[in-house]
C-alpha cells in the first residue's frame, strides 16, 4: 500500500536470508546494537519455525490462515486489553501505532491492527515519559505474553520442501551473523544446514539436486543451486577455516564453469549442460526478489581465486 504498512504476509525463506544480509552490513557500518537485535528475531524465528529435524531449511510459511489473509498476525484492542490488562495494552497501543478501529484497510471489518513503528524506542521514550530500559523491559514482557498467545492461533500453512538455492542462501547469512555476531548457535545451524544439503543434495559425481522432500531428493540443480551452495560454503569457511569448505567450492566451481559457463559470449546460463535440451538455454542476469545466480558467481569466483591463488576463477 502507499504507506509501506501492509505487507504480504507469506513469510520466505529468501527474504529472511536477505534480510539477515543486509542487517549484518548496517551493524558492521554503525555497530547500533538494534540492527544485531533485529538479526537474532530473524535467526530465532527461522531456527524456530523454518527449520526441519534434520537441519535443512523449510521454503515458506502461507500468508493466510482460516482462509483469511494476515489473520495470524493481527490484533483488535479488545483482545489485547483482555490479555495485557489496560495499562499495558495502552503502551503497546501507543507503542505500535494501534487503532480501536482498526489501521488497516483490510482489517476495519474486524477491527483488526498491524503492529508497527513509525518512530525508534528513543523517541518513544521521551513521549511517554518513560526511561528506555524501563519501556523495553515493558515491551519485550507485552512481547512474550503476545507470542505465546498468538502461538495458539491456527498457524498458517507451510511449505516444507527443502530447496538448495534458498538453503544456500540462508547458510551463508547463518555462517556469516554466526562469525560477526559471536553466536555458536547460529554457526552449528550453518553447519548442520550444509551437511544436510551435502549429504541430501549432491550427487555421487559432485553434481547437485534442486529439492527434498520427505526423505526424496530430486530435480537437476540449476546455476542458482551452484552459486548460493557456493557463496554458503566460503561464508562457512570465514568461520571456522575449515579447508573442507573451500575444497567442497572449488569442486562446485570446477563443475559450474564446466556445465553452465557459455564458452562463446561469457557468463552462465542458467541450465546445464548436461540437463534437459532445450530450444534456447536462458542466461538470467537481473537482480529480483533474489540475487541472480550470475550476480553471486561474480562475488564467489573473485573472493575464491584470492583465497585458494586460482587466477583461472578471476578470468
Amino acid at each position: 500500500d502507499a504507506h509501506w504498512l501492509v505487507p504480504h504476509f507469506e513469510k520466505m525463506l529468501y527474504d529472511q536470508a536477505i534480510l539477515v544480509q543486509a542487517y549484518l552490513d548496517a551493524y558492521q557500518a554503525t555497530e547500533k546494537q538494534y540492527y544485531a537485535d533485529v538479526i537474532d528475531e530473524i535467526l530465532e524465528y527461522v531456527l524456530r519455525d523454518m527449520t526441519s529435524p534434520e537441519g535443512g531449511f523449510y521454503s515458506a510459511e502461507d500468508a493466510d490462515s482460516e482462509g483469511e489473509e494476515g489473520k495470524y498476525y493481527v490484533w483488535n484492542i479488545s483482545e489485547l486489553e483482555t490479555i495485557l490488562g489496560k495499562e499495558d495494552a495502552d503502551l503497546f497501543q501507543s507503542t505500535f501505532n494501534l487503532s480501536p478501529s482498526g489501521n488497516w484497510s483490510e482489517g476495519r471489518r474486524h477491527k483488526t491492527n498491524i503492529p508497527h513503528l513509525k518512530k525508534d524506542f528513543t523517541a518513544i521514550s521521551r513521549e511517554q515519559n518513560i526511561d528506555l530500559e524501563v519501556l523495553l523491559g515493558r515491551l519485550e514482557e507485552i512481547r512474550k505474553k503476545l507470542f505465546f498467545i498468538r502461538e495458539d492461533r491456527i498457524h498458517p500453512q507451510k511449505d516444507d520442501k527443502i530447496l538448495t538455492d534458498w538453503n544456500g542462501l540462508m547458510i551463508a547469512a547463518m555462517a556469516r551473523a554466526g562469525a560477526v555476531l559471536n553466536n555458536e548457535k547460529y554457526a552449528q545451524s550453518a553447519e548442520k544446514a550444509m551437511s544436510f544439503l551435502l549429504k541430501n543434495l549432491r550427487n555421487k559425481d559432485g553434481s547437485l539436486l534442486k529439492r527434498y522432500r520427505n526423505g526424496n531428493a530430486g530435480l537437476t540443480g540449476v546455476l542458482d543451486d551452484y552459486a548460493f551452495t557456493i557463496w554458503a560454503l566460503i561464508e562457512l569457511y570465514h568461520l571456522n577455516y575449515n579447508e573442507k569448505y573451500i575444497e567442497i567450492a572449488m569442486e562446485l566451481c570446477d563443475y559450474q564453469i564446466d556445465q553452465f559457463w557459455d564458452f562463446d559470449s561469457h557468463g552462465f546460463f542458467f541450465s546445464a549442460a548436461s540437463g534437459e535440451k532445450l530450444l534456447v538455454r536462458s542466461k538470467e542476469v537481473y537482480d529480483g526478489a533474489i540475487p541472480s545466480g550470475n550476480s553471486v558467481s561474480a562475488y564467489n569466483f573473485i573472493r575464491m581465486a584470492r583465497m585458494t591463488s586460482r587466477p583461472d576463477f578471476e578470468d
